[in-house]
């Protein structure tokens, strides 16, 4: 089997391959990457490395030729050019038969009030109308842009997500990747439209959250959220993150389930372990600068 990971030059796309390479040769592993800079990365591992243009189909096609398998993860763009690039990965897949697992968010509900639950949407709606082989692995909230807000969170001796009293649902890149090299290998796990949730354990509402946070840092960190005004006074240009603290806002973001244990045959890391790793991580880079 031969797989492609596109959009490989993101960091979980990074982090697919790395983990792929644990599991087949990596003559079998072929990156495509909108940006040449990260050429050298992949070299490095001797992992087959193309250069894709999105907006041009033969550039798509010459990327895909000779795989099995295709790992999409769709950068987060604007609404109109996430579904062009959609509909060119599909015409493509669909013309040497190979079978897509495409990297989702769960943030794709109907009433979700994400600025990009639309394409979510429309992706599955898609997908499911079309006669080609497919999986869809759907992230919940990435735990890892946690640790660089540590530092302001620590100064400011709270957080202030304005999420209210609802709970939210996180996974680290780390076990994403690892899920979605997984389900590349698992043949009888996709293929055949399954759907995939990956989570950990439990969900964390905002004060649990500041606990976590607390015993992680062994810093005092409470819980003070902002409005839904206060944040977009204060952050004008963040409109995407505004939805999606919206969405959390009506518990659409709260979501838990065992798939990653399906997937990978083992537990996803703790939420209070992972922020520990890695804000001591992140206190030994600083004393390194």
């Amino acid at each position: 089997m031969k797989y492609l990971i596109m959009n490989a030059d993101e960091t979980l796309g990074e982090k697919v391959a790395q983990w792929l390479m644990q599991m087949t040769e990596v003559g079998n592993i072929r990156v495509g990457i909108s940006d040449s800079g990260k050429r050298d990365f992949f070299k490095k591992l001797k992992i087959d490395t193309v250069l894709v243009d999105y907006e041009a189909n033969d550039s798509i096609k010459k990327a895909m030729d000779q795989t099995n398998v295709i790992v999409y993860i769709p950068k987060q763009e604007d609404l109109s050019t996430s579904i062009a690039h959609f509909e060119r990965i599909l015409e493509n897949v669909q013309q040497i038969q190979a079978t897509l697992i495409f990297v989702s968010f769960f943030a794709d509900q109907e009433a979700n009030p994400y600025l990009l639950s639309p394409f979510y949407g429309y992706a599955l709606r898609r997908l499911a109308g079309s006669d080609i082989k497919y999986t869809v692995i759907k992230n919940s909230l990435f735990a890892d842009p946690l640790i660089p807000a540590l530092s302001q969170i620590i100064k400011d001796k709270e957080i202030s997500y304005p999420v209210k009293d609802q709970s939210v649902s996180f996974i680290t890149q780390n076990d994403s990747a690892h899920a979605i090299a997984a389900c590349c290998m698992l043949k009888m796990m996709h293929g055949h439209g399954e759907k995939y949730v990956l989570t950990m354990e439990q969900n964390y509402n905002m004060v649990e959250l500041a606990y976590l946070m607390t015993r992680a840092t062994e810093k005092s960190i409470g819980y003070n959220p902002l409005s839904s005004a206060k944040f977009i006074e204060k952050n004008p240009h963040d409109k995407l993150e505004a939805s999606l603290y919206q969405a959390a806002r009506l518990g659409e973001l709260d979501q838990v389930t065992n798939d990653f244990r399906k997937l990978t045959g083992r537990e996803p890391e703790e939420l209070e372990h992972f922020l520990r790793n890695g804000y001591q991580i992140s206190k030994l880079h600083a004393l390194n600068l």
